[in-house]
């Protein structure tokens, strides 16, 4: 594991503090993990200054990192535990995979821009984390054969919620999802054993569209 500086590790507890138990953050795993992970170790050298703002930062080909409260708070929702099984779809920096690492057992995570994914291999090998597993491919299908999950988690937006998702969670297992098209909406999903779904609609949102299959194939 790499290093850290204390500089670094004030603003992160700083981060941790004001923006999400100051809205209402109260799981000790969630936040634990919030202060473990470097962020900065995840934008470009020039955003360095803004690392544990509280907005969103670019990282490039129009992606983001999201604003810490939203990876804390989709974190949250999950109703994470230390045996389970996630999937996540849209990799990014890999800055929310890192989260989701400090709390599951396994991560599966899953980028559609090559350049994307192997950068973020890279930041959490350097890291040290030996429970994410990651490959670039359609996040729709290409960790199918490793479901179920316990837990899903997407970080891109498609225009409905997708079916062939919830075929990959558990029953009684819970999904985290933002979905819609320009005015978007977060939502956590449990799939039943009877196989109907409970929805729950968290805040509203703005995420960059999710991409490939799903365009196609969504309930």
């Amino acid at each position: 594991m790499l290093t850290d500086n204390p500089e670094f590790l004030k603003l992160r507890e700083l981060m941790v503090s004001e923006q999400i138990e100051r809205r209402g953050i109260t799981s000790i795993n969630v936040l634990n993990a919030m202060r473990a992970v470097p962020r900065h170790l995840f934008v470009a050298q020039k955003l360095l200054n803004e690392a544990y703002a509280d907005y969103p930062l670019p990282i490039g080909l129009n992606q983001t990192i999201s604003q810490p409260y939203i990876v804390a708070l989709m974190t949250d929702a999950l109703g994470l535990k230390s045996h389970h099984k996630v999937l996540e779809i849209g990799t990014g920096c890999g800055y929310q995979s890192a989260v989701l690492a400090e709390i599951a057992a396994q991560v599966y995570t899953i980028e559609i821009l090559p350049e994307l994914a192997k950068r973020a291999d890279n930041i959490l090998q350097n890291l040290g984390y030996r429970n994410i597993h990651g490959k670039c491919g359609d996040g729709l299908t290409d960790w199918a054969e490793q479901a179920p999950f316990d837990r899903i988690i997407v970080t891109a937006a498609p225009l409905n919620l997708p079916l062939e998702l919830l075929k990959q969670l558990t029953f009684d297992g819970c999904m985290v999802i933002p979905f819609g098209s320009y005015s978007q909406d977060l939502y956590r999903i449990i799939r039943k054993s009877n196989n109907q779904i409970e929805q729950q609609r968290l805040v509203p949102v703005r995420f960059v569209a999710m991409t490939g299959k799903v365009e196609k194939t969504t309930v």
